[in-house]
């Protein structure tokens, strides 16, 4: 039934905007990435059902449940890429100019260019303007959407690498006694630790404290990409995952602990030897609500009569027997109306609320979006 009365919203006392954050914990354990679905052929692994390889070879991806199955949910894409002016950009290796493609789109859509116009480098500082501390080798991880939502909630991220000579096998064989290196942005937070400057919105440092002095990575949280240095695998010098130096370091082309060179390997083998590696990863998503409120004000002269046909009977009013009663009626709905006063929502009441004249009402109506 169209509305007969209205009243008119004002702009600066009776709408309000509010923005809500909402977090979600994402724990993705190293048994779904690398060892649930697993169909290992001794000594080790042929294949895994939950994660598809491509046939263009550049990237793979992880599911958490056999990825032919109506059930799985994407998980992250994972690859590796170096630099065009990285040592171990050869024409000799494997794939050479795929990884040097995957680190340009990477680094075009999350860095952009600099001055000159050529592709920003990876850094593991906040600082892209100094060329120090370039990452020029590096693997990525990019997150489904469904997992990440709005944004990665800054300060929660975690990452838990095997660092040593020995994957975690199709049963997370002794997992205690392997060298774990957990990377963090614990130095991220919602007033700091961040830059906001780039294509891909903000990132944080990734550092595996208190070991390291610099960072090791970046996470790019409204992006939902982790991209870390391929020196996070410690070099055969280094001892239990924890480099002498306290510095992580690359010794060549070799990364310890990898089967193979990374020069020699393809992309999806070499995403093989990091995904097994991978003991844990956590951290929180946030999905931004948006709302406006609107406040709905009744004054104590007016919507005391109601336009509901059964309101009447003849020229009498149903809610009066004596004719200088106080006129009552009841507030069910409340309908916003645009400034043509065509209906545009509607929100219903739980119960109805009683309105006269001896008292005013203030119906607040959210809308999230």
């Amino acid at each position: 039934m169209p509305a007969i009365t209205y009243e008119t919203l004002n702009s600066a006392t009776d709408i309000t905007s509010t923005r809500t954050l909402l977090n979600e914990a994402i724990p993705l354990t190293g048994t779904i990435v690398s060892g649930t679905y697993n169909e290992a052929v001794s000594p080790g692994f042929t294949s895994a059902t939950n994660v598809k390889n491509y046939s263009h070879g550049m990237f793979q991806s992880v599911y958490d449940y056999p990825y032919l199955s109506s059930s799985a949910n994407h998980i992250f894409d994972l690859t590796v890429g170096y630099a065009t002016t990285s040592g171990m950009s050869s024409s000799a290796s494997t794939q050479n100019a795929k990884k040097i493609n995957m680190y340009n789109v990477m680094a075009q859509s999350l860095l952009g260019y600099d001055v000159s116009g050529a592709i920003e480098t990876f850094e593991s500082d906040l600082d892209l303007t100094d060329n120090n501390s370039q990452m020029k080798e590096v693997f990525f991880i990019d997150f489904s959407r469904l997992l990440t939502k709005d944004q990665i909630k800054k300060g929660s991220f975690s990452l838990a690498l095997v660092t040593g000579s020995t994957d975690l096998g199709p049963k997370l064989r002794g997992l205690t006694a392997l060298p774990i290196t957990t990377l963090t942005d614990l130095s991220a937070s919602d007033d700091g630790g961040t830059n906001p400057n780039v294509n891909g919105g903000e990132y944080g440092l990734l550092y595996n404290s208190p070991y390291t002095a610099s960072a090791v990575g970046a996470v790019f949280y409204q992006a939902g990409v982790a991209v870390i240095t391929a020196s996070v695998f410690c070099t055969a010098s280094q001892v239990d995952g924890i480099p002498k130096n306290a510095k992580f370091t690359r010794n060549n082309s070799n990364i310890y602990g990898l089967t193979g060179s990374w020069t020699s390997l393809p992309i999806s083998s070499s995403c093989d030897e990091i995904r097994r590696r991978i003991a844990n990863l956590s951290f929180n998503n946030t999905t931004e609500l948006n709302s406006t409120i609107y406040f709905c004000r009744a004054a104590s002269t007016k919507f005391n009569y109601s336009s509901n046909p059964t309101y009447t009977t003849g020229s009498k009013l149903r809610v009066k027997s004596v004719a200088t009663d106080t006129p009552v009626s009841y507030i069910t709905t409340v309908g916003l109306y645009d400034s043509n006063n065509e209906l545009l929502a509607i929100a219903k009441l739980s119960e109805p609320l009683k309105k006269d004249p001896t008292n005013e009402i203030t119906l607040r109506v959210r809308l999230d979006y």
